[in-house]
């Protein structure tokens, strides 16, 4: 997969094949497999967590962060050939809440004995964070939580939930909100806590979504407690660290690949699937001109991510304007999903979420390629609303860009 933005030196197009052989040498078939059966974010958890340590292994395991926390230190150019290469091969998504939106918080707040205790085990893949942020009542409206820490000695004592907590049941941390005081503005009242999953107290209760997938969980804190040295930032001052936190999430990172990725299976669906009349849907005038126009919004997309890396410097957060980009790529995402669905027909009707694991020998229903058509529709439909709706971020990016 090659992109018409950039022409590359003979130097990019060495790296280029650098990042080739490497994907060559290390990438089995069943992690190209976890790869392409991602329906939400990540691939399958042992999967992914194989394919971070040997990102690390080469030294490329955190690419985006700065060079003195072991970031490659690559030019805007090369992370962007990195991307088309992922599109190329899907290599597993690893669970990306330490590395992606805990470690930049890590690097901006934290003391020097934090950073040398969690920044190299996120690196490695040996550390693996739950974000808790989300409660019942309080998803969009963040500032509204109300998970109690109550200082204790050196310890803060939790009681409450946190919900929706990606992966949580794979998480060995979790970094989540508290409330320290119930005085002021709700947002004075937060603090930011780095705390270990496998403790006494805590309990990781699976929440199966429709797609039959188990990706989300409610976390329930009763009498945890969590030492202060493990509190990032002063206390009371956690929403200055979740705004940071923020820039990354709804930034939604560097470039995802993602949407390429969706975008060259459906193309290829359409080109094996039949369009009723003795040729290939991919042929079809009403399908073609439909995958047309959502492929000009992903190439815009690409476009206009290419120019917001290489306004970046190394470890900076996304400009302020990229949510944008992550509202708008989410809902061509939305409507690849729709015409994955449209492209599969009637095998997009059987449930079998067991012929989607790597390891499981089912026979799907159906050609493979139209497994993951309806997990990924279903999955999908939550995309515009997680991590904050879409009227929420018009919002912040009202006040926040055009100072409304």
């Amino acid at each position: 997969m090659e992109s018409d933005l950039i022409d590359l030196t003979p130097e990019e197009r060495a790296f280029r094949d650098e990042v080739r052989s490497f994907f060559d040498e290390n990438l089995t078939p069943a992690m190209r497999r976890a790869g392409r059966m991602v329906t939400w974010y990540f691939s399958e958890f042992e999967y992914g967590k194989r394919w971070q340590q040997i990102l690390d292994k080469k030294g490329w395991g955190a690419p985006y962060w700065p060079v003195e926390y072991g970031g490659t230190g690559w030019t805007p150019r090369q992370f962007y050939i990195y991307e088309l290469e992922c599109m190329r091969y899907t290599p597993p998504q690893p669970m990306n809440m330490g590395l992606g939106l805990c470690a930049p918080c890590i690097m901006e707040f934290g003391t020097p004995e934090q950073k040398n205790e969690y920044l190299p085990r996120m690196r490695a893949g040996l550390d693996w964070w739950a974000q808790g942020y989300s409660e019942p009542g309080s998803g969009s409206d963040l500032a509204s939580l109300r998970l109690s820490a109550v200082s204790d000695g050196d310890d803060y004592v939790l009681n409450g939930s946190k919900i929706w907590t990606t992966y949580a049941q794979h998480a060995n941390r979790i970094f989540c909100l508290v409330r320290t005081s119930s005085e002021g503005k709700k947002q004075a009242g937060i603090t930011f806590l780095l705390a270990d999953m496998n403790v006494p107290g805590m309990q990781v209760r699976p929440l199966i979504n429709i797609a039959g997938d188990h990706e989300f969980n409610q976390v329930f804190f009763n009498d945890v407690r969590v030492p202060k040295s493990r509190r990032l930032g002063e206390e009371n001052q956690g929403w200055k660290v979740a705004r940071h936190l923020l820039k990354y999430e709804h930034g939604g990172g560097r470039l995802s690949g993602e949407l390429g990725r969706r975008l060259a299976l459906v193309t290829e669906i359409a080109a094996l699937e039949s369009d009723g009349h003795g040729g290939a849907l991919i042929d079809d005038p009403d399908f073609s001109r439909e995958l047309a126009e959502v492929a000009i919004g992903v190439e815009a997309i690409e476009f206009a991510n290419l120019q917001a890396l290489s306004a970046m410097r190394e470890g900076e957060a996304p400009p302020p304007a990229f949510p944008l980009l992550r509202i708008r790529s989410r809902e061509l995402g939305q409507r690849l999903t729709e015409l994955g669905m449209e492209a599969v027909a009637y095998y997009a009707a059987p449930f079998q979420p067991e012929a989607r694991r790597v390891d499981n020998p089912a026979t799907p229903i159906g050609p493979e390629h139209a497994v993951n058509a309806t997990p990924f529709y279903f999955n999908q439909r939550a995309a515009t609303i997680a991590g904050g709706t879409p009227d929420i971020q018009h919002n912040n990016l009202a006040r926040g860009l055009l100072g409304l």
